[in-house]
């Protein structure tokens, strides 16, 4: 008992040590900031009055860039010194959450090492109070058990024994309580916080970071990670603490914020996770859906479709064109059709023509013809015509000017008007110009849209190039179904990825060439045509790849997909990596979730928290069900849970449940990326759930006509899985909603 209140009294003192620290350092930072403020302010206004405002006074540049260079220097220590007031005022409530007694190998001292979000250092004595849960010392925390350990420090690795560990639950600046483990995070704290509601934005899970999503976190040796992980596995959220490890680590060798990209599946993925970097102290990342590439590639001119469209038009279709011309479309197969069609191109369809100017031969054909396939360090193909374009531009400049001065003597000895002489030739060298562009640009340009349908436009062609490669049964309806498409202005998704493919071979554009890491989440839903397009824009990069073949949409996978990724991106060093273990849900709906993927998956492991089993509803007509949902809506949040959602198969299913619903419930209808989600109960697809959580989720029609395959299963599977708390089931005997 001694012992007890000894450590009680001792992590009392050293809470208000911390406490008191960090109140100090936020009233000198919010002084200096706010000087710094006052500075800059002046700064500024010295600028304006001091410096010249003329863009013709250039004897003043050196004042205003001296000027400028101060301002810039200033509102740097000005960002700076915000950023510690954000960290110092998030550690005033909770300074850290963990500890670790350890004693390195050949010396005497235990070092008490608390943990927390940010390092937490005292400059005048180099004392560190805590340090961020993402320096070296703090793997252990996580990974390591009681007794001989080590870990990575930039000087090599550093052994030692613990002795302790130990974890706090810290809340508005008291102590609640706090207890010793052994190998992991204990159950009792991730219990607690798993059983908290969910909000409208992912929070950050530092306190609960398990010893094999640690692993992840912390990879630094691989270029390519990939994860396989269950659904609730926090696969997303440990990929955000991955990025703020990185940025950490990456200090040293000015890694930061613009270095990386996550692929998100849509919009309202992309603000749900957008909270999680900032809690940790990092600024948001660039984010991007695989559908807002399109607009940066393609014309806008066409039509193009939405992978919610593509999706919905698949669950409605009642034949298998669409699905089997999407898996031809994003198949490696098809890859190489294309290949072969830009060799084809550069090779036989490029028309090059003898070059005359003033009636002599300034290129032959055959000498633009070497000039363009001679390509020994890959220059694209509409760039190496660019620069034949350049070189016969140049050639002809001499030629041009003398034959120009020739005719205004000509014209002058004739008329002796020197001002209607000039404008004569003047006018004359711009329809000669002209012309002779013309000619040129009939072999110097390249149309990716032109290319791709002639591929479909002339089937003698289209045969030709996929000589000896396996084809669909029905490929003959591909052809003309995209034919149709192409010549109604319309980008399907699926033709979407191979004609931005066409333009990024042909035109060599790449505007991400800042990105050294990728992010590619809920990889599943990603063909191997589309990891290519990956590979193009971002050669350079590392990629952590996330993803999960029980909730693969259109297609049903399994382990080989991550096969096609690595030997598609081929990095150096590769590793896979996988959770089985699910933290999201209740036992009781992980288990009812399970049902849906037919053959019991027992490699998947759920976390023991138990609640309420989920309900099954059998409904005689949609009024009642409507009715009821009502009801469920008041009573959940009665209970506490206000992240409810209404996941319906289809969009069409959940615009005809939110007119039914709008006038009895306050309800928001999700079916377009760009809406923000409010407090309402929301009424989604089951597409576009994916990635998200809620407290409660109720599933509309369910029935088994309404999913009746493997593709449907998986949808109801993600609907399920969507759930924390609650989950009803409701399905409808007379009529499909």
């Amino acid at each position: 008992m001694s012992n007890f209140n000894e450590d009680s009294n001792e992590e009392a003192l050293y809470l208000k040590k911390a406490l008191d620290f960090i109140t100090e350092e936020l009233n000198k930072e919010t002084q200096n900031i706010n000087s710094f403020k006052n500075n800059l302010i002046t700064s500024n206004k010295e600028m304006w009055q001091q410096t010249s405002h003329s863009s013709e006074d250039f004897g003043k540049a050196a004042e205003m860039n001296q000027y400028l260079s101060e301002i810039n220097n200033k509102s740097h220590i000005f960002e700076k010194s915000n950023k510690k007031i954000s960290a110092y005022k998030k550690m005033l409530s909770c300074p850290y959450f963990g500890r670790i007694d350890f004693s390195e190998d050949g010396f005497d001292e235990t070092e008490k090492i608390y943990i927390g979000m940010h390092n937490l250092l005292n400059e005048t004595t180099d004392d560190i109070l805590v340090y961020d849960w993402r320096s070296p010392v703090a793997s252990m925390f996580y990974e390591g058990e009681l007794g001989i350990n080590q870990y990575k420090s930039p000087m090599g690795m550093v052994s030692g024994t613990i002795s302790l560990k130990r974890q706090y639950k810290i809340k508005d600046s008291k102590l609640i309580y706090y207890f010793d483990s052994s190998v992991q995070i204990k159950d009792s704290i991730l219990q607690e916080i798993l059983c908290k509601n969910s909000s409208d934005k992912m929070k950050n899970i530092v306190q609960t970071i398990q010893k094999d999503q640690d692993a992840i976190i912390r990879d630094t040796e691989n270029e390519l990670l990939i994860v396989q992980g269950c659904a609730g596995s926090g696969k997303t959220s440990i990929a955000l603490h991955r990025i703020a490890f990185l940025l950490y680590t990456g200090m040293s060798s000015n890694l930061s914020s613009n270095n990386f990209i996550i692929i998100s599946p849509n919009s309202i993925f992309s603000k749900y996770i957008s909270g999680v970097l900032p809690e940790l102290g990092e600024e948001n990342v660039n984010q991007i859906t695989y559908g807002e590439l399109f607009s940066k590639y393609l014309y806008d001119s066409f039509k193009i479709e939405k992978r919610s469209e593509e999706l919905e038009k698949l669950i409605l279709s009642k034949n298998s064109l669409k699905l089997t011309n999407i898996n031809f479309k994003g198949s490696e197969i098809f890859v190489e059709i294309l290949n072969r069609l830009m060799d084809y191109h550069s090779k036989k369809l490029i028309q090059f023509t003898d070059v005359y100017y003033d009636n002599k031969v300034i290129y032959s054909k055959d000498e633009i013809k070497n000039m363009f396939l001679n390509n020994k360090i890959g220059i694209a193909p509409a760039r190496r015509l660019k620069r034949i374009e350049n070189m016969i531009l140049s050639k002809i400049h001499p030629i041009r000017k003398e034959r120009l001065k020739k005719i205004e003597n000509i014209v002058k000895n004739s008329y002796g008007h020197e001002f209607e002489i000039k404008s004569f030739s003047r006018l004359l060298s711009i329809k000669e110009t002209k012309a002779f562009l013309k000619d040129i640009y009939k072999f110097t340009k390249i149309d990716y849209l032109e290319l791709y349908k002639l591929l479909f436009f002339n089937s003698k062609l289209f045969k030709k190039l996929s000589k000896g490669l396996p084809l669909p049964s029905n490929i003959d309806e591909i052809i003309e179904y995209t034919k149709e498409n192409l010549s109604k202005k319309f980008f399907t998704y699926e033709d979407s990825t191979p004609l931005m493919y066409l333009n990024l071979k042909l035109n060599g554009i790449n505007n991400f060439s800042q990105i050294a890491h990728v992010v590619v989440d809920e990889a599943q839903d990603y063909y191997p045509f589309q990891f290519e397009i990956f590979k193009l824009l971002f050669p350079s990069a590392r990629y952590t790849i996330l993803g999960d073949f029980n909730q693969a949409m259109e297609n049903k996978k399994d382990e080989t997909i991550y096969e096609d990724i690595e030997k598609i991106l081929h990095k150096n060093r590769s590793i896979k990596l996988f959770l089985n273990k699910s933290y999201r849900s209740s036992i009781e709906i992980n288990v009812f979730a399970q049902n849906f993927l037919g053959k019991k998956n027992t490699s998947i492991n759920f976390f023991e928290r138990h609640e309420d089993n989920p309900e099954v509803i059998e409904v005689s007509n949609e009024s009642s069900a409507y009715n009821s949902i009502v009801s469920d809506i008041e009573k959940f949040r009665q209970d506490g849970f206000n992240s409810i959602a209404i996941i319906c198969k289809t969009n069409k299913e959940a615009k005809k449940a939110y007119n039914s619903l709008r006038s009895l419930s306050k309800v928001q209808l999700i079916d377009d990326d760009d809406l923000e989600i409010g407090n309402e109960a929301l009424i989604i697809p089951s597409y576009m759930a994916k990635g998200l959580e809620f407290d409660a989720v109720i599933v509309l029609n369910s029935t088994a006509s309404n999913y009746n395959n493997d593709f449907n299963k998986r949808l109801i599977y993600i609907a399920c899985t969507r759930a924390l708390h609650r989950l009803k089931v409701y399905n409808l005997r007379s009529a499909e909603l």
